[in-house]
């Protein structure tokens, strides 16, 4: 109890220096949100710019006095409005991306640490026979290229030349939103291309790890033990290498689950996905602080969230931090 205690504190100390960076960034950034919106030559008066500054938290006060209105802001999950998409709110904008993002790099994140922790488990069983021979030198290819390469080829290959996925959002325009199969069926057909680009890159990033943390564990002793009482390979090779072994893939699935609300941003412009990563993309593009600064702090929070998560399962998955160890 006492060290998931310690994780929370320091967890919170790490929330509270995010907030700071978050809130010093676009004021530290040259410009404000209101000049770009006037840029296009708007006729205000210094009275309706001054509104408009405060409409968006640029208020004419000691930096602390903002600082403290940003911080009340965070807790009442107030997180402004859309320079942009004025005068849309920036928690609906985000509300709407959430979800598609939630669904899109959730699920590849999810089928690639199965599919990678699985792989790597056998390819340390079997090593040096033929499917260690072609699993990890491919995984570590797949690993290394980036997404924008399969996205790419991907879209026009099998999108744009052969038309057999869609090429863009996430379900058929003039689509009712509904849950039905039939909807369902848009969705997921519309998602299997972006799901795939991103699954077939972290596959490797979960596989290679899992490889060489159970190779490690194969020579120790508690392993040869289980092998003579004459276990068989499955129970040995699950019940005590990879139980074991496992243990440092569950902070790459907590980092990259929390790296999930960011959105794969290259993935999600390629295919027009409508997810958090788009979202992000345009807000840079159109300088659109509020949504920028809304969506580091929910990357913050989901980030922080899953690591303290991890730990937790660490303590049940390791008997040595329940007893105190280290």
């Amino acid at each position: 109890m006492g060290f998931i205690l310690r994780r929370l504190v320091f967890y919170f100390g790490a929330f509270l220096v995010a907030v700071v960076i978050n809130f010093i960034l676009p004021r530290a950034m040259p410009g404000d949100p209101i000049t770009a919106m006037l840029a296009g030559g708007a006729m205000l008066d210094a009275q309706q710019v001054a509104n408009l500054r405060e409409t968006f938290g640029f208020i004419d006060a000691p930096v602390y006095e903002q600082f403290w209105i940003y911080f009340k802001s965070i807790f009442s999950w107030e997180l402004g409005v859309s320079t942009y998409f004025y005068p849309t709110p920036v928690t609906e904008i985000l509300g709407m991306a959430f979800g598609w993002t939630l669904f899109l790099t959730g699920t590849a994140t999810l089928l690639a640490f199965a599919f990678g922790a699985s792989l790597g488990i056998v390819a340390a069983w079997y090593r040096g026979g033929k499917f260690d021979s072609i699993a990890s030198p491919l995984s570590l290819v797949l690993q290394a290229t980036p997404q924008l390469v399969f996205g790419i080829v991907i879209l026009f290959t099998f999108g744009v030349n052969m038309d057999l996925i869609p090429i863009s959002y996430a379900y058929t325009a003039g689509a009712t939103p509904e849950f039905t199969w039939v909807f369902i069926k848009d969705v997921l057909h519309h998602a299997i291309a972006p799901i795939f680009c991103i699954f077939i890159v972290q596959l490797g990033g979960f596989l290679v790890p899992m490889r060489n943390n159970m190779i490690n564990l194969l020579g120790e002793d508690y392993i040869t033990m289980g092998k003579a009482k004459g276990l068989s390979n499955i129970r040995v090779m699950l019940n005590y290498g990879a139980r074991n072994a496992i243990l440092p893939s569950v902070t790459a699935l907590s980092m990259a689950l929390g790296f999930v609300v960011g959105g794969a941003m290259v993935v999600e412009v390629i295919f027009n996905y409508p997810g958090l990563g788009t979202v992000l993309y345009n807000a840079i593009i159109n300088r659109d602080y509020q949504v920028i600064q809304g969506q580091l702090l929910i990357m913050t929070i989901f980030m922080l969230s899953f690591n303290f998560l991890a730990d937790v399962l660490y303590v049940f998955l390791d008997p040595r931090l329940r007893k105190g160890g280290k």
